[in-house]
């Protein structure tokens, strides 16, 4: 039986309806998320144009100065205790070492060839260290990150909806053209409409692979994840006596896959340690990629630490060395990781426009200046309709059972996503209550 044009309009106002609510509440963090975003896609560009007397030297032919003289060199200008060395990731490149002193931890660089401070900034203290934790909120709180995880599900609520509202139905203009001048209404209808079916993808690719990153969904996935050795193998620690401390702990910077991995313990040796320079040799002998980072053991049980996560994924790895024989006792790379390990580490590195090289950075960056767009259009549009003095709010469907029938479908994505789904009932009680005000006030005119 074919629809008749009530129930068709009373479906479209009730999807508009909530298109309007997710706008209203995600524009703002997609307007933030896309324009943090798409310069963090050039971090490793900035820093370097930035930061280039401090972390660029000379190359020599000569040889370099041993790590342990280096983060010595590092400790005599700040004085504390040296917790991560970072050998240079090329022959241009400066060391880093990073220190926890009195006044917080800083990021020390010292000339390779001469032993020499480069200079030093404070540790994840850069800028672009900066425009990331305003990405994530992290910079605002872990209570704030939450609200990431929210967003993430109205940005796949208002894609699905705006796919819908955007249908032609029989309509040509407005579809892939835009019509009329910016001067009116329509003219910014369908540049937002246009411009949505066109980055509604790269909104969904990039919501759905931030998840990983949220406080709830994405830990709870992890822990279920490698619970079920979907994330990384367990088999691969058997028989290695391993502490209560994660990987995520010890680690600054780490894989979605590996942030619960446990971590190993040195047995101690009447030998003594073997020292950093020692530890280099082994983690350059293991073949690990240039730019890796070492963790240095924070205990009599600590472990030496090797990690590097570049942009290709298969060269990603964590080598965990006992502090006194020098054994390694946990070697792991992409290669180990578990179907669903290896499918969000993929997501990830696309996400933060790695996998790729240039092409996936520039991509994004038009697909965040898309979202700019459709932000900003959306708002214009929003403007020109609503009435004076009023939130403009869509009008409901004359039959309020289209209204549940929409909601039923988006309960499906809130079991999913838990905190996008209780926000989505606060929101149905907020649009109850202003329904009945609208329905009083028409009652009232009408008297």
């Amino acid at each position: 039986m074919a629809r008749s044009p009530s129930n068709a309009g009373d479906l479209y106002r009730a999807v508009w309806r909530w298109h309007f609510y997710a706008g209203l509440f995600v524009i703002p963090f997609l307007l933030s998320l896309a324009v943090t975003g798409g310069l963090y896609l050039f971090k490793d560009e900035i820093n370097q144009w930035l930061y280039q007397d401090t972390v660029m030297v000379e190359a020599q032919s000569t040889p370099t100065v041993a790590p342990e003289r280096q983060v010595d060199a590092a400790l005599a200008t700040y004085a504390g205790d040296a917790f991560r060395y970072v050998p240079p990731a090329a022959d241009d490149r400066a060391a880093e070492v990073d220190i926890t002193t009195a006044d917080g931890k800083q990021a020390v660089y010292v000339d390779p060839y001469s032993g020499e401070i480069t200079g030093s900034t404070p540790y994840r203290g850069s800028i672009m260290w900066t425009i990331r934790y305003i990405h994530s909120l992290n910079y605002f709180g872990e209570t704030a990150s939450l609200i990431i995880e929210i967003v993430g599900g109205w940005a796949i609520l208002l894609v699905l909806t705006g796919i819908y509202l955007w249908w032609p139905r029989g309509r040509k203009g407005g579809v892939v053209t835009v019509r009329s001048r910016p001067s009116k209404r329509l003219f910014w209808r369908d540049l937002h409409a246009v411009t949505g079916i066109f980055v509604g993808g790269f909104i969904l690719f990039l919501a759905v692979t931030g998840m990983p990153w949220s406080t709830l969904w994405g830990s709870q996935v992890n822990e279920w994840a490698n619970g079920n050795n979907f994330g990384y193998p367990d088999g691969v620690r058997v028989n290695v006596p391993v502490s209560e401390e994660r990987l995520v702990q010890h680690e600054t910077t780490t894989t979605w896959s590996m942030e619960q991995a446990q971590m190993p313990t040195s047995e101690p040796s009447a030998a003594g340690p073997i020292g950093l320079d020692r530890a280099v040799e082994t983690f350059d002998d293991l073949g690990l990629a240039p730019g890796y980072a070492i963790s240095l053991p924070s205990s009599a049980t600590g472990v030496y630490t090797g990690s590097i996560y570049p942009d290709d994924l298969s060269q990603q790895r964590v080598v965990h060395l006992d502090q006194y024989s020098g054994e390694a006792l946990l070697d792991m790379s992409y290669a180990d990781y578990g179907p669903m390990g290896k499918t969000l580490e993929w997501g990830i590195n696309t996400h933060m426009g790695q996998q790729y090289g240039l092409a996936n950075q520039l991509i994004l960056a038009l697909a965040c200046a898309g979202i700019v767009l459709l932000c900003a259009s959306g708002g214009v549009m929003w403007w020109k309709r609503r009435p004076s003095g009023r939130m403009g709010v869509p009008p409901a469907p004359s039959d309020p059972r289209r209204l549940r029938g929409v909601l039923a479908l988006l309960a499906i994505g809130g079991v999913i996503f838990p905190l996008t789904g209780a926000s989505m009932i606060v929101m149905a009680l907020i649009d109850a209550v202003v329904r009945r005000r609208g329905e009083r006030a028409r009652q009232t005119a009408t008297s």
